[in-house]
């Protein structure tokens, strides 16, 4: 079954699979009921979370609203470590997530904006390099998982910290090789086989280092590194939720 599952899901772009998930990925959820596992985001419990991923990652696919191990991460992290659910803020989320975009749309102290280039679920169409909003019109930013996808991502790093409030905060997430000291990049690689072998994706078009952090700060931001699994969270926690142990959580500020 796990093989089949994992199958399905890894040949579905994720895109498309956000928009059919009422329909099908939660049928799923039948074979999955327990208490094993506890999403963060929407409060479902399982005996284990879907597969999912290109090599069939185990317990990775919350069946409910679609939430995989970093959004489980992220939604904890602005619970206890940010004013989100407090202050009254304006957001700006770019390649908006399924899992988020109606409990983001239902608080009351956001004022919440989708935008993307492509993504069927953003309300607003835009090109991260030129972000069409005036400097200085968001409170908040979330742009998770677009950087390795982007021609210029310093150039669009900076367009996020040019329409961030001072004082303003963003989480821009991206897939991490630790073992590499700089991220590579090589715009003359364009074969997808290749692409996949080198950058984990045949849609990417570098793979970060251990210096992202270094290139959000060339974006202008003052970036804080923060472990919040690894130093703040139990092991219990992070079990039950299914965590990314060794994820660090890229805490950007507009200072």
């Amino acid at each position: 079954m796990k093989d089949v599952i994992s199958w399905v899901l890894r040949h579905i772009p994720r895109k498309y699979l956000q928009l059919v998930s009422h329909i099908g990925v939660r049928v799923l959820a039948i074979f999955y009921s327990g208490k094993g596992v506890e999403c963060s985001v929407c409060g479902s419990e399982f005996r284990k979370f879907l597969p999912y991923g290109r090599s069939g990652r185990d317990n990775a696919l919350c069946p409910n609203c679609l939430s995989l191990e970093r959004h489980r991460l992220m939604y904890l992290y602005l619970q206890r470590k940010t004013n989100f659910f407090k202050d009254n803020l304006k957001l700006l989320h770019v390649a908006p997530e399924y899992c988020f975009i109606d409990r983001f749309e239902r608080l009351k102290n956001i004022d919440y904006i989708t935008a993307d280039i492509e993504s069927p679920l953003a309300k607003v169409k835009m090109d991260i390099h030129q972000i069409p909003f005036e400097a200085n019109t968001f409170d908040v930013a979330f742009c998770n998982h677009v950087m390795e996808h982007v021609e210029d991502d310093i150039k669009a790093m900076s367009e996020l910290y040019r329409v961030l409030k001072p004082g303003g905060w963003a989480i821009i997430q991206s897939p991490q090789d630790w073992s590499r000291a700089t991220t590579f990049e090589d715009p003359t690689i364009t074969d997808p086989k290749e692409r996949e072998r080198l950058f984990w994706q045949d849609d990417h078009v570098r793979l970060f280092g251990r210096d992202y952090g270094q290139r959000l700060e060339k974006g202008g931001f003052k970036v804080t590194e923060d472990r919040f699994v690894m130093d703040e969270l139990s092991k219990e926690e992070a079990k039950r939720f299914a965590l990314p142990g060794s994820e660090i959580i890229y805490f950007c500020q507009k200072v």
